[in-house]
């Protein structure tokens, strides 16, 4: 089992990916309801940064290529998801 430092640490890659991206990000913001200041103000909230997470295990071509740019096993991300709070019982 990942360690939710290790795990908070993986969900800022994973959102620095989607921010890094218009099309991602503006996909992120319409599904999540956050604007620019809710991001700024949760990001070290480990319930935001699994949902973070949740987002990206939701749309497997980002996972697949999130994973590739971190150069991380797909796997890993799933593991980190279930290292934060909410975690999804059905993993």
């Amino acid at each position: 089992m990942m360690k939710q430092e290790q795990a908070e640490t993986v969900a800022l890659q994973a959102l620095a990916y989607i921010a890094a991206d218009e099309d991602r990000m503006d996909r992120f913001v319409a599904l999540s309801g956050l604007g620019p200041d809710d991001l700024k103000s949760r990001i070290a909230d480990p319930a935001f940064l699994g949902g973070v997470l949740d987002h990206l295990l939701g749309h497997e071509p980002d996972l697949m290529d999130f994973a590739e740019e971190a150069g991380i096993d797909p796997m890993a991300v799933q593991r980190a998801r279930a290292a934060l709070p909410g975690v999804n019982p059905d993993w």
